[in-house]
């Protein structure tokens, strides 16, 4: 099928533009910046994106692609920093004089195949400081703002276009029919990528890897590693050893939920671990630290499964694009790291397991297509995303027997009364944090000094923006009575109104 390369520049939001290109059915897979031409080439890819990121093209080490991909006769479309790379590499200029602006802008196009077909003025997302001030050779003026003389250029004979605005995000209203126009218009792509093809081709290259060994997945009851085992399933059928770690950190019945969501389709073992877990995070409280051991006893239980099992080679998680986004970049580009997921910067130096990870580049969504392309329960597959290091981040500051106690409380009054609410689906994520802090309060006319604990529910689409869900005044306040009332210890109930970016869902 057809293939679209996307340039990884570091910015903390290239998945999306690889995500919208699949959206739109055709198959788009992110690479380094630097990749060498030659190996372009290999690929054999439609197109090329150059996407965004946090360097300017006047910095000492600049990130910029091989130069010879502007001669391969293929499409190439540069977003925000890929834009200024672009016309500084093929002759133009670039200014840090130029008008900075962060978030909407009015953008209005001139003529392009780029913009066929869309009205005269859009809304768009900006983020940036350097500008294009003078044009390469052979590209003209594709569209402008009111402070920015040069927001959209092209190349049209060769192909080459720049928007200086996402077209990858939301903010954006018709960034996906701009996305669509590059991909159909100029590079004439074939859509034909569906989640009915990826269970094709992970399937082969599971059953290629894995061959007659056998596979421990480590299941957690989640929508990600529950998808991960049925696909599993499908590829390696009797192969498949599925264990699920009680570490301690879990919600509250978490282990006889998941034995009832997964019990007759897999033959789960379940391993207790909760003593061994919470023993290592004695006294532990830089949050890092937290996601370092949870991943390395993980990784220990598991390998003293797969020895009992016998013939065990690999362990497959259910690893996803957020989580390594977050933690390191994904595909060798210069992303920052934001936190170290256990699954994935947490993970030993050594390991006696090979490590397998079919769904590394999805997102939550697209996660939840798989699993209703494989025929999974709306039940499991609705379930909101909870962090593979459990209540651990949820607990700022020491994780102890009693605080995990406490924080189980809080979150399953908060949990189920979301779901009696009607409320549960319609948020993205719903958690409790438990607050390293205590405060004054009253109770039966005596003075308390108790925990205080924090509420948050977010809206979003892929984990990677987030904004807070507008829960009714009326349901947070029914909540935080009955946390106070029926959690002893707990006196103050606080709900977080921060978006992503600049926080982000977890606390830590």
């Amino acid at each position: 099928m057809d293939r679209v390369l996307v340039l990884d520049f570091g910015s903390q939001y290239n998945q999306l533009i690889c995500r919208r290109v699949r959206e739109l059915e055709v198959y788009s897979e992110i690479v380094r910046c630097d990749l060498p031409a030659a190996e372009i080439r290999k690929r054999n890819p439609q197109a090329l994106i150059l996407t965004g990121g946090p360097a300017s093209v006047f910095a000492r080490q600049a990130p910029a692609p091989d130069p010879a991909i502007f001669n391969f006769g293929i499409p190439v479309l540069g977003i925000c920093y890929g834009m200024q790379i672009i016309a500084r590499m093929l002759g133009g200029t670039v200014t840090r004089s130029g008008v900075r602006e962060y978030g909407h802008a009015r953008f209005r196009r001139t003529g392009s195949r780029l913009f066929a077909g869309l009205p005269e003025s859009m809304a768009v997302w900006m983020s940036h400081g350097d500008s294009v001030m003078r044009l390469p050779p052979g590209f003209t003026k594709a569209g402008s703002t009111a402070g920015l003389a040069i927001a959209a250029m092209a190349d049209e004979p060769r192909a080459i276009y720049g928007v200086q605005f996402h077209p990858e995000v939301e903010h954006t209203a018709r960034g996906r029919d701009i996305l669509a126009n590059f991909l159909f218009r100029v590079a004439r792509c074939r859509p034909g990528w569906t989640m009915r093809s990826f269970i094709a081709e992970k399937t082969r290259e599971i059953r290629e890897t894995v061959r007659s060994g056998r596979v421990l997945c480590a299941v957690s009851g989640g929508v990600d590693s529950s998808v991960l085992a049925a696909l599993l399933r499908r590829a390696v059928g009797p192969g498949l050893v599925a264990v699920f770690v009680d570490n301690g950190l879990l919600r509250r019945d978490e282990t006889t939920a998941v034995r009832r969501l997964l019990g007759r389709r897999l033959n789960l073992h379940v391993v207790d671990a909760r003593r061994r877990f919470l023993a290592r995070l004695a006294r532990v409280t830089d949050p890092e630290r937290k996601r370092r051991i949870i991943g390395h006893e993980f990784i220990r239980v598991f390998e003293a499964e797969a020895r009992r099992h016998g013939r065990v080679r690999f362990l497959a998680q259910g690893t996803l694009y957020p989580d390594l986004i977050e933690s390191r970049s994904a595909f060798g580009g210069p992303s920052a790291t934001i936190k170290t997921h256990h699954n994935v910067g947490g993970l030993p130096a050594k390991m006696k397991l090979e490590l397998i990870e079919p769904l590394k580049e999805l997102f939550k969504d697209e996660v939840r297509r798989l699993g209703r392309a494989l025929r999974l329960p709306a039940a499991l597959l609705n379930r909101h995303p909870f962090p593979g290091p459990g209540l651990a981040v949820r607990i700022l500051g020491e994780v102890t027997a009693e605080r995990v106690r406490l924080l189980q409380e809080a979150d399953a009054i908060f949990i189920s009364g979301l779901r009696r609410a009607g409320l549960y689906d319609k948020v993205w994520q719903a958690l409790a944090v438990l607050l390293p802090v205590q405060s004054v309060g009253v109770m039966g006319d005596e003075r308390t000094y108790e925990n205080a604990v924090v509420l948050r529910a977010v809206t979003s689409s892929d984990a990677m923006t987030a904004d807070w869900a507008r829960l009714p005044d009326e349901f947070l306040a029914r909540i935080s009575n009955r946390i106070i009332n029926e959690t002893r210890g707990i006196n103050r109930v606080v709900y977080d109104i921060s978006s992503k970016p600049p926080a982000t869902i977890e606390w830590e």
